[in-house]
């Protein structure tokens, strides 16, 4: 198959709603069938992610989270290859992680700078409304004070930020995958990935909500119980550490959910090709 010239050429389905409750419920099974092997690999991940943040950031603190930002798509098709290898009988390994670096880098990079373009105009954005109140909220004490954050000018500003990145975050969304598995270009990808996005917005947004109350507000509903139930530091230390555990499972759910959602929208009803097990498998 000829790699799509434009953003048109490449197909995909438009889903009800439901959908999107379906894309965490099949990602949270394919995370139980290899719970170790996913856990490891999301890890080392974080781990990787953090060190090249630190050593960027010797550079300067910005260096940093602009290098982070640059290698999230070329990590995240590790990911991606790590459960397409699933989908047919392998498992995830930590090799899987650095796939990316094989497969269409200069694309990949695209991406993350077009990541980093996008945060950097969020924040140039709600920046030049809220003014010295931003810098207030990123500098000042943890967390912000309430009435900081109740001021109406940051809500407005915060929310014309978040405006400013929604198109950018849906035009990434399935960008990677859509380099990696359709041989797209970076330009390509992301005008596909931003189409379909708009145009699946309703399933989008109920596994937005469903992250959300899995994410935040279950786990934090959980933690008030059980803190006032056994209200002993040494509780309060176990619920830390069940949290932290719950987030290290959702997150590897929510990263098999990208490959999940890519195939339901641009593969949906396609037979899975076996595995080629002398090949190279996602290039």
């Amino acid at each position: 198959m000829s790699a799509p010239a434009q953003a048109t050429d490449i197909v995909f389905t438009r889903h009800a709603a439901g959908r999107g409750v379906a894309w965490l419920r099949e990602s949270w099974a394919m995370f139980g069938r290899a719970r170790l092997p996913w856990l490891a690999l999301i890890a080392l991940y974080y781990l990787v992610i953090l060190l090249a943040n630190w050593i960027a950031g010797v550079v300067h603190p910005v260096a940093g989270q602009v290098a982070t930002m640059l290698l999230k798509p070329v990590f995240a098709v590790g990911l991606l290859a790590a459960a397409w290898s699933q989908e047919r009988g392998e498992r995830p390994r930590p090799r899987d992680l650095f796939r990316g670096f094989s497969a269409n880098l200069g694309a990949l990079l695209t991406l993350g700078a077009a990541l980093v373009a996008g945060v950097f105009a969020a924040l140039a954005t709600a920046s030049l409304i809220a003014g010295s109140l931003l810098a207030e909220v990123f500098a000042g004490p943890q967390p912000p004070p309430e009435e900081l954050l109740g001021n109406a000018r940051l809500q407005f500003a915060l929310l014309a930020g978040a405006t400013v990145a929604l198109p950018v975050m849906l035009a990434l969304w399935f960008a990677p995958a859509l380099v990696v598995f359709q041989d797209a270009s970076a330009r390509t990808a992301l005008g596909a990935s931003l189409r379909a996005a708009l145009a699946n917005w309703k399933p989008i947004a109920v596994y937005a909500l469903a992250v959300f109350a899995f994410g935040a507000v279950l786990p934090v509903m959980a933690a008030q119980v059980m803190i006032a139930l056994f209200p002993a530091q040494a509780a309060v230390t176990v619920v830390q550490v069940l949290l932290a555990a719950w987030g290290l499972m959702l997150a590897a759910t929510l990263h098999i959910s990208d490959y999940v959602s890519y195939r339901d929208i641009f593969h949906a009803g396609e037979t899975l090709a076996p595995l080629d097990r002398g090949g190279r498998g996602p290039h």
